[in-house]
């Protein structure tokens, strides 16, 4: 059984490089034990605090072995996240690395292929303390998400050890107990100073996975758990509290502007919370709110929480707190070794599958949506769809679309990191009037998401009330469409059981299921005229 309550890290050697990429960190003041503002780089404390060092990440989605351009440079990649994180950890020997959730999920075909056992073991390898998780840890269903966690075998890779790190989530219950299904937090010494660590994932993620995996639990209010799990932690003397939460929020560089769901989380948790960790935006954030330092580094890996703590050893409490959020450039930083053979050996292993040439693609095909909502991949993968299950009308949810298409070659490899999800796709029946609240249903409380369409037209006007906007909808020989008749239409899984509040698919008859959305858009660019392309054609319409 793994120790969890103790400090593990063992400390490795390793060079120590400048790094250029560095966000302008913000000073974060905190008050000390006797209510007074402390300076976190106050000399006169450096004798009498003890320094803690949180390296933090978010969102990494299994992006292992991809580089994405920040100003025109080069970030991210596993290899050179590592390489960050150990000559950051070699400076201050009290680290300890966390994570926010969606670790795994939505993942580069590296991970996904292999059931994302190898971001664990990339984790496992850089020595993580805690992690929570984020909505993507469901999108195979709870059980698969604890067999990551704890350990388990699977038909398609055999045995796997899971991780050798705790995963805490308090707002996370089985529907039959009520009993949670990870535990609420987790308490790490370092040098002898006990730091809670509480775990809260997305309270809406029933809504933006696939229902049927997430079916046997309950996912409560976010604020009200924590606040549990701190009096909870208050009980045993713990007073320095961290929370790693799969909350969005954003802030300008400078720590003003800080607004979304984290900030009103803050607001309403026990003031011994000293820091929160947030996810799921892929935002920047760097804040104070109600006293708690809020940080969140943007995702992929292309970027690192740095969070710097000062504990009085008398109080064990936290005294003062400052983060900077540093991004992960590629120029004049050393690959990590371990890592980059770690990516390359499975790299190698599935290498075969994801360098077949499927097409090639005349011009870049873009998932960015014109005014209307309109894009030429979202078209391209909804005819798709609609090809594969000979049907009148196919809509695709914008969520599931992950990637553009550039031009030239296209491996297979590419087209998965475009729909990484492996989501059946549905074949059912709906009536014309049901296909119009379907349309209606695309703005929803918190955002508006434009389905993606085949086999049809539509106008909508904004200036009309909400579950009503849509009108003039035709067919796709342009005859209007029938209330009353009924027409096959295909969606993915996760449209069929009413993810995104999408509800009206949930009424659909006839059900059939068929391949998943990535086999259909591999067999339609295996069968279009080569070159192939696509394009915006006014199938949405915005008046």
């Amino acid at each position: 059984m793994r120790n969890f309550g103790v400090w593990k890290h063992l400390k490795k050697t390793v060079p120590v490089f400048a790094l250029t990429a560095v966000t302008a960190a913000t000073p974060v003041f905190a008050a000390d034990a006797s209510g007074q503002g402390n300076p976190a780089n106050n000399g006169q404390s450096q004798n009498r605090y003890i320094s803690v060092q949180l390296l933090g990440i978010n969102d990494l989605h299994g992006q292992l072995n991809v580089t994405r351009k920040v100003n025109d440079k080069n970030v991210g990649r596993a290899d050179y996240l590592a390489a960050y994180l150990k000559q950051r950890e070699a400076e201050n020997k009290n680290t300890l690395l966390v994570h926010a959730g969606d670790a795994v999920g939505a993942s580069a075909p590296v991970s996904a292929l292999l059931q994302d056992e190898p971001t664990i073991e990339f984790l496992n390898k850089l020595g993580f303390d805690v992690g929570t998780v984020g909505n993507h840890e469901f999108d195979e269903g709870v059980e698969e998400m604890l067999r990551l966690i704890d350990g388990g075998k699977h038909p398609s890779t055999g045995d796997f050890a899971g991780a050798s790190f705790p995963y805490v989530a308090a707002n996370l219950v089985y529907k039959d107990t009520g009993k949670n299904v990870l535990p609420s937090y987790v308490v790490q010494k370092v040098n002898g100073m006990p730091i809670g660590f509480i775990g809260v994932v997305l309270s809406d993620t029933p809504t933006i996975v696939v229902p049927s995996g997430v079916a046997k639990v309950n996912f409560t209010e976010e604020a009200e758990a924590i606040n549990k799990a701190v009096a909870e932690l208050k009980q045993q003397g713990v007073k320095a509290i961290v929370v790693l939460a799969h909350n969005p929020a954003s802030s300008k560089a400078d720590g003003t502007d800080a607004n979304g769901e984290l900030v009103d989380i803050a607001n309403k948790v026990d003031d011994e919370v000293d820091v929160i960790f947030g996810g799921h935006n892929h935002a920047l954030l760097n804040a104070t709110v109600d006293g708690k330092l809020l940080v969140q580094s943007y995702s992929y890996g292309t970027a690192f929480s740095d969070v710097d703590l000062e504990i009085d050893p008398r109080t064990k409490d936290i005294v003062s707190k400052k983060a900077e959020i540093v991004t992960t450039f590629q120029d004049g930083v050393k690959p990590d070794p371990e890592i980059e053979q770690l990516i390359k050996k499975y790299e190698d292993k599935i290498a075969p599958i994801v360098n077949e040439v499927i097409g090639t693609a005349s011009d870049k095909i873009t998932a960015t949506q014109n005014e209307s909502g309109e894009s030429a991949l979202g078209n391209l993968i909804a005819d798709a769809q609609r090809a594969q299950m000979n049907t009148d009308i196919a809509l695709m949810n914008p969520g599931g679309i992950r990637a553009d298409i550039e031009a030239g070659e296209v491996t297979w490899g590419e087209l998965y990191t475009v729909q990484p999800f492996n989501n059946d796709l549905v074949k059912m029946t709906l009536t014309g009037e049901q296909i119009r609240q379907a349309l209606n249903q695309q703005w929803g409380a918190d955002k508006t998401r434009f389905l993606q369409i085949s086999g049809l037209k539509y106008k909508w006007d904004s200036a009309k009330p909400v579950g009503s906007r849509v009108d003039e909808i035709t067919l796709a020989d342009g005859s209007p469409i029938d209330p009353k008749a009924s027409y096959t239409v295909t969606v993915n899984i996760f449209l069929a059981d009413g993810g995104d509040n999408f509800t009206v698919f949930k009424e659909g008859t006839d059900r059939e299921v068929g391949p998943v959305d990535l086999d259909a858009l591999v067999n339609y660019v295996k069968k279009s005229e080569q070159p192939f392309t696509a394009k915006i054609e006014g199938r949405i319409t915005k008046r």
